[in-house]
């Protein structure tokens, strides 16, 4: 899947969209790859000298991977938008440096209305550098403020 798939599927845009490929997808489970850079704004002066990738922004590739497999739900609600609402059982095993690219794996485990739980993990040269169980619901977008807002009616 091209960049602007991507782009299509999640509404993040550089620097925040942190997917570079989808490797495969089907109803259940999606693979991704990111290579990560020097330039990138998290790694600066996190940690100057020892450069890693922080633990939120790997979290965040896998939320991001887990977007763009429930966005085949989503496209029956246009409009509509995935939001984190827990991460549980976060575990690093692994420092993801600058120049690695990594392996994500987003699993869905169960659908219980609008709300998804999911599981993501994160490979760095086939082994296991991180793991996080999260949930999403799906929720209506907002307008932007580049939208014009629809005028509210009174009954």
């Amino acid at each position: 899947m091209s960049t602007a798939e991507i782009e299509k599927a999640i509404p993040h845009r550089p620097p925040m969209r942190l997917l570079d490929e989808i490797v495969s997808r089907d109803d259940a489970s999606i693979v991704c790859k990111k290579t990560f850079s020097a330039s990138e704004f998290f790694v600066q002066g996190h940690f100057p000298g020892q450069p890693i990738v922080p633990g939120v922004i790997q979290c965040e590739c896998c939320l991001q991977a887990g977007a763009v497999l429930l966005q085949q739900q989503m496209e029956a609600d246009s409009g509509s938008l995935p939001v984190a609402t827990r991460m549980d059982a976060v575990k690093f095993k692994r420092m993801v440096r600058p120049g690695d690219t990594v392996e994500i794996h987003v699993t869905l485990n169960e659908q219980v209305s609008n709300a998804f739980y999911l599981t993501g993990k994160m490979l760095l040269d086939g082994k296991l550098a991180m793991r996080l169980d999260f949930a999403c619901s799906v929720t209506p977008a907002q307008p932007s403020e580049t939208e014009p807002s629809k005028p509210e009616t009174t009954s």
